[in-house]
């Protein structure tokens, strides 16, 4: 079974993509949304939590993980913001107060999701190495 390639065995465009666009661009949409219904809102944030470990999974540990968490949840939580902001719609859902405590809160479950991520990523390489080993 051909494994997934780590985020750092891939082309530099693929990273930009994978590591910055793709969280921002999905922080905006929240953001719009957000406005839109809360309900939307909040089924994009609890999905935003598998990318979370998904992302994690591109890397091989749970060290590298817990940073590309990091990276993610602070765009992902700034972007929500942003794109809050930018398209002006009443707040459909509650926002902690002061809203910067969002970015807080979304980097922190970035961290840990992604740390999860890495681990599972992690632990899948050792076992096959293992089993490799004794065939």
């Amino acid at each position: 079974m051909r494994r997934q390639p780590l985020l750092l065995e891939r082309p530099f465009g693929a990273q930009l993509v994978l590591a910055i666009v793709i969280p921002a661009l999905y922080g905006l949409i929240t953001g719009l949304l957000l406005g839109v219904n809360s309900a939307v809102y909040a089924v994009l944030s609890l999905l935003g939590v598998l990318g979370g470990i998904v992302a994690g999974y591109d890397h091989n540990g749970a060290d590298e993980g817990f940073v590309r968490g990091v990276i993610g949840g602070l765009l992902f939580g700034t972007f929500i913001l942003v794109g809050h902001s930018v398209f002006g719609m009443e707040a459909k859902a509650k926002l902690p107060d002061p809203h910067g405590v969002l970015v807080v809160i979304t980097t922190v479950f970035g961290a840990i999701l992604g740390s999860i991520g890495g681990a599972l990523r992690g632990r899948r390489e050792r076992s096959e190495e293992a089993r490799a080993a004794i065939a």
